[in-house]
């Protein structure tokens, strides 16, 4: 009797010590970023996007990429290099990367580029070589770009990275650009989201504030030139 209860104490023991699901087990594992905003990440001095927290350091320049009047990616401009950032719903218990590269190569191909898959510091990635912006017009004189293509798979999210420029074939400028995608914090929050569906960004709150003084003090200026008639109209252009 006594040995059947200790045995099923063992058992419950076991049971109790293995991860219950995949994706605690990808949280557990997890030792290097991008991070989840609910990792116990490292902290450091990082640009607040909302679904994104980037890192900066010197001479960084971030830009955000728009589809009609959403944010949803980010550009980090480093010399001669350059990093897009987009991040996407994903399911519970599956990545999609795998899914995603397959698309790029094909892509890739249709616009008359060509693109190898290699092992990089977050797996396996994309090397491609595709025909730069207005090319066709230039008479072909810039020749094919090199691009790298990575993906990281998370707890409910995607991360894509493109690296181009310089850090696409110069190991030495690619390495801080790695770095930020291993700082890179995604908040994917708890709503309900389809897979693959952006996840949406926003100003940081010091340029949300510098914006609307900026609108405030323009409204002034006009009002106290023409107090009594209808000022010029600003249409956004983008």
């Amino acid at each position: 009797m006594f040995g059947r209860r200790r045995r099923a104490e063992e058992e419950r023991a076991t049971a109790v010590s293995k991860p219950v699901s995949g994706e605690e087990s990808s949280a557990s594992a997890r030792t290097t970023g991008p991070w989840d905003g609910q990792d116990d990440y490292p902290e450091g001095e990082r640009v607040d996007l909302g679904g994104l927290r980037l890192p900066v350091g010197p001479g960084f320049e971030i830009q955000l990429s728009m589809t009609g009047d959403q944010i949803d990616g980010a550009i980090v401009l480093v010399e001669e290099s350059a990093l897009q950032l987009h991040a996407f719903a994903a399911p519970r218990r599956s990545g999609i990367w795998d899914e995603v590269r397959a698309e790029l190569a094909r892509e890739v191909a249709a616009v008359g580029g060509t693109v190898t898959e290699q092992d990089g510091p977050f797996g396996a990635e994309l090397a491609a070589r595709v025909p730069a912006q207005g090319q066709a017009s230039q008479g072909a004189q810039q020749g094919p770009q090199p691009v790298r293509y990575l993906g990281v798979d998370g707890p409910r999210w995607f991360l894509r990275a493109v690296i181009s420029g310089r850090a696409a074939v110069d190991p030495s400028a690619a390495g801080i650009l790695e770095d930020v995608v291993r700082g890179t914090v995604v908040i994917r929050g708890d709503e309900p989201m389809p897979p693959r569906e952006p996840i949406q960004l926003r100003l940081p709150a010091e340029a949300r504030q510098a914006m609307e003084q900026h609108a405030a003090e323009q409204a002034g200026r006009q009002d106290d030139l023409r107090p009594f008639e209808r000022g010029p109209e600003i249409s956004e252009i983008r």
